[in-house]
């Protein structure tokens, strides 16, 4: 098999946030599928990265520690922005306890949901919520999706539309940090940060992205379930323009409905990988260079 015909998938999750695959079973289906690599990137949490690190060794896939970190612009809208980070440490003590502040903050937000329903007239098993996530994070998607099996609704975008979203009788606002406090959490974790899902986000101004580079954002998210084409071919030119790395991904959450995972379907080249690695490498020569100068 040629180089150019290696896939990878660098976004997704696992139910150690709002996904369906344990993070083994993610590696496994990333192994039926033939991809080369992936990356687990559940949202504000890298507690499943070592056991899929582990299962990418028995399934022959290549898994790269990840996080999706929650940021928030300060501006009107308080438009919510989501970063990426590529090889994190996730063992560190110092960015462990740092993520642990969003941990907190999402079960206080799974406890408000809970009582918002409640009060609603909507009854909800809270253990079953916590068993399907595998005693993790429950979020808003666990929710829908308890929502439907209970028939209180005929499906997930019902959910959002009438409970759970924007405005709604039980949307409670996710814990969220400057972009900037995002990318350096990052930074200080030896990851790359990149910026997730531009067009999903709407954010197509040259001036957005010029800002969080002086910020440290070293790549954004070119290969998207969201980005057509067209899209995919626009943040490939503006990536080679600001000199990022352009990453992608499917943004899999697992199989929803009678739909398969999307796993795999966006077809990432294995080239990706190859950068990320080669700016790994600047970043920790860098940090070798600078510890050896303090001596």
């Amino acid at each position: 098999m040629s180089q150019k015909e290696f896939f990878v998938d660098l976004h997704i999750h696992t139910c150690c946030s709002d996904g369906v695959f344990t993070p083994s079973e993610a590696v496994a289906y990333a192994s039926k599928v033939g991809l080369s690599a992936i990356s687990i990137t559940d949202h504000d949490t890298v507690d499943g990265v070592q056991e899929a690190i582990e299962a990418g060794k028995k399934y022959g896939v290549e898994v790269i520690s990840g996080i999706e970190l929650s940021a928030e612009l300060d501006n009107v809208s308080k438009t919510e922005m989501h970063i990426l980070g590529y090889y994190v440490n996730h063992k560190s003590k110092s960015f462990n306890e740092a993520l642990a502040v969003f941990k907190k903050a999402r079960q206080k937000r799974a406890k408000d949901i809970f009582d918002a329903l409640k009060f609603l007239g909507i009854e909800l098993d809270s253990e079953g919520l916590i068993e399907n996530t595998g005693g993790k994070n429950v979020g808003r998607l666990h929710f829908a999706k308890a929502l439907v099996e209970k028939k209180y609704v005929s499906n997930v975008s019902e959910a959002f539309q009438k409970f759970l979203g924007l405005d709604k009788p039980a949307y409670f606002p996710k814990h969220y940090i400057s972009p900037k406090d995002a990318i350096t959490l990052i930074l200080k974790a030896g990851g790359i940060p990149v910026l997730a899902h531009p067009y999903y986000g709407h954010y197509s101004n040259k001036n957005i992205f010029k800002g969080l580079i002086n910020d440290g954002l070293m790549g954004i998210e070119a290969w998207h379930k969201s980005h057509p084409p067209n899209v995919v071919k626009k943040f490939l030119n503006i990536a080679e323009e600001l000199n990022l790395i352009a990453t992608g991904g499917s943004d899999c959450h697992g199989a929803y409905g009678k739909e398969s995972p999307i796993m795999g379907k966006i077809k990432v080249p294995y080239c990706v990988v190859e950068s990320l690695e080669k700016k790994k490498k600047q970043l920790d020569d860098n940090v070798q260079y600078t510890m050896y100068n303090v001596q």
